[in-house]
């Protein structure tokens, strides 16, 4: 009998046994399904109930016409877990020659389901995409869990996230907590040179409203993200273009800085 038991596990797929829900490690559960299902380019993978919502880009559509239908060889991932808010961040990285692409993806879970989806993603055209280059950098860098003792709270981390972005406004980089060393990866572009001296503050705009702000916040890893519209979407406040800013504090100080802009690069006007 327990043999039985234990072939019929053996064959029974991930999907069938996963149990999601608010836990971290139902959270991780409800990530490793959505690696599946864009894996195989089938959302019936997914737990999903009906009136389940769907967006990219900040634009709400039709899950069954989306990108997640799509599907990608993944070269490289990692999430964030915040069970405050029951939601999960999943950077994904795919560096095929023909449809290479960086994709940021929420997910709210909602008791055993996953109730919405929002994918943000950049490809080839786009603000200083470079896949392959992301995959260097982003794999090569230390996201991992910080020990208890040593981690900041989440008000830390959405303050730290939120002075970034607040600099890009009034150009008032004195507020940010810097960290040295700090990189940023930007599309694929990389600050760092090697240096204890790198900083995050090299290219950092002033004029720009970030706005629309909504977080997904892990302290296991030091992680916040922030969704977000690169300026408010008029002439004087920038594209209004989806972005994402991903940032790993440690010790109350930026480490590690990672933003997609769906933004065409040749759509792109300023310095």
């Amino acid at each position: 009998m327990k043999l039985n038991l234990l072939y019929l596990l053996i064959l029974t797929p991930f999907s069938a046994m996963a149990q999601i829900d608010c836990t971290r490690g139902g959270l991780q559960n409800a990530v490793d399904l959505y690696i599946e299902a864009q894996s195989a380019g089938d959302i019936s993978i997914l737990p999903l109930p009906q009136g389940a919502g769907y967006w990219e880009n900040e634009v709400r559509m039709d899950i069954n016409q989306g990108l997640i239908n799509t599907a990608f060889e993944i070269d490289h991932h990692m999430s964030l877990l915040d069970q405050d808010s029951c939601q999960t961040f999943t950077e994904v990285i795919v560096t095929d020659e023909e449809e290479p692409y960086v994709l940021g993806t929420r997910l709210r879970i909602n008791h055993d389901k996953i109730a919405e989806i929002e994918i943000l993603w950049t490809t080839t055209g786009y603000w200083l995409f470079n896949a392959e280059d992301y995959l260097q950098y982003s794999s090569a860098e230390d996201w991992g869990p910080i020990a208890a003792e040593d981690r900041d709270s989440r008000g830390t981390l959405v303050s730290a996230a939120n002075a970034y972005l607040d600099a890009f406004l009034e150009g008032k980089i004195d507020l940010v907590p810097w960290g040295f060393p700090c990189v940023r990866v930007e599309g694929g572009f990389y600050t760092g040179r090697g240096s204890p001296d790198d900083s995050c503050e090299v290219g950092v705009p002033a004029g720009v409203n970030i706005a629309n702000r909504r977080f997904v916040v892990d302290e296991v890893t030091g992680s916040a993200v922030v969704y977000c519209t690169f300026g408010a979407g008029n002439a004087n406040g920038g594209s209004g273009s989806a972005d994402t800013h991903l940032f790993r504090v440690e010790n109350g100080k930026l480490r590690y800085v990672h933003t997609l802009t769906h933004l065409l690069q040749s759509s792109f006007q300023g310095g």
